[in-house]
């Protein structure tokens, strides 16, 4: 009886083992097969996203009785126009900091000077012991930030591509999202089934999408803000940079770090005084301090707060997969997988592991 317990607990170890083992692997394809179908997953996802967060504005239009078709092509036709708008607002400025890149480096580094000075004298020191050893390295080349016209003619297709796919999928999202839902439900084997699948996509559908959208008006009013701080700077640009910071607070810490820095840079750049270059990145810290700890979790509530360690793990992780999109994307992504979690038995534990 004994020998036969033993191996009993034996088999199950073995399974344990073997479970664990295919899990990994089946982890490992799957980010396999993420990486290798980007191009595909990245315009649906973002479209599912942009889907979420418009629906509501449909469903309200259909609630009045306006046909769901006519509230979708109304609401992209705006959408489309306010964003071709604010891009040819962008696009001028974008470029002259690109091109005058070069020179501005070069006008920045003297302003460096006493903070260069350690490293000019380690320097002096180490070109000293090559010339007794009768040996200089050539000097590097320098890379030409020049933009090839080929590289942006065989650009252009993928970019308008990737965008009118987008376009198509949230407008059909907005249309027939519905339509899928019934279809979902009709698919349950029984009437307990379809109530509660009701219930879970209703659920999860009404909370994602208000997360998707007070987070991207919260963003807006963040890249607002700062553009008119910058405006009473009297920083260039600062429609360019207030749109900078809208975007990259989409990724929380870093986003922040990363805008603060560039804008130290810009001022440093534009600004002799060294007070006045770094005003403007040590008022956004301010404002970002201020709307992360106090203005987002008062809006969004305690169940959307996630634990740091998790949003870092998982922007590493997407960042790696699918670059800057997978960074931007990352934190709604992991929003959404963390209401699922919460009502998909099993799943449970997930939820916790992400919640602050």
């Amino acid at each position: 009886m004994a020998h036969r317990l033993m191996r009993a607990r034996s088999a199950r170890r073995h399974l344990r083992g073997i479970r664990i083992t295919l899990n990994l692997l089946l982890v490992l394809a799957l980010a396999y097969t993420v990486t290798i179908t980007k191009a595909l997953l990245i315009p649906l996802v973002l479209a599912a996203f942009i889907g979420l967060a418009l629906n509501p504005i449909v469903a309200s239009g259909a609630r009045l009785g306006l046909p769901r078709w006519l509230c979708a092509s109304v609401l992209m036709i705006g959408l489309i126009a306010g964003i071709g708008s604010g891009l040819s607002m962008l696009t001028q400025p974008a470029l002259g900091w690109f091109h005058e890149a070069p020179a501005a480096i070069r006008s920045f580094v003297p302003k460096m000077k006493a903070f260069m000075q350690p490293l000019e004298a380690a320097s002096r020191a180490t070109q000293s012991l090559v010339a007794v050893q009768g040996s200089r390295a050539p000097a590097p080349n320098q890379a030409s930030l020049a933009i090839n016209a080929w590289d942006v003619v065989a650009t252009t297709p993928k970019v308008l591509a990737a965008v009118l796919t987008v376009v198509l999928l949230v407008f059909f999202f907005l249309v027939y999202g519905d339509h899928l839902l019934r279809r979902l439900v009709e698919a349950a084997p029984s009437f307990s089934y379809k109530r509660h699948a009701v219930s879970v996509v209703r659920s999860i559908q009404t909370e994602v999408s208000r997360y998707i959208l007070t987070t991207f008006l919260i963003n807006l009013m963040l890249g607002t803000i700062t553009a008119g701080m910058l405006w009473l700077y009297h920083m260039p640009d600062p429609l360019l940079w207030g749109a900078v910071a809208m975007l990259a607070n989409f990724i929380p810490y870093v986003g922040a770090i990363t805008t603060t820095t560039v804008l130290a840079l810009v001022g440093l750049i534009n600004f002799n005084d060294a007070g006045s270059a770094l005003l403007p990145a040590l008022t956004f810290a301010g404002i970002t301090a201020f709307e992360g700890n106090l203005i987002t979790p008062m809006i969004q509530g305690r169940r959307m707060r996630l634990s740091p360690i998790a949003i870092l793990l998982w922007l590493l992780i997407w960042g790696w997969l699918w670059g800057i999109p997978g960074a931007l994307l990352a934190v709604p992504m992991l929003t959404s997988a963390k209401l699922v979690a919460e009502r998909v038995r099993g799943w449970r534990w997930f939820a916790l592991m992400v919640q602050r």
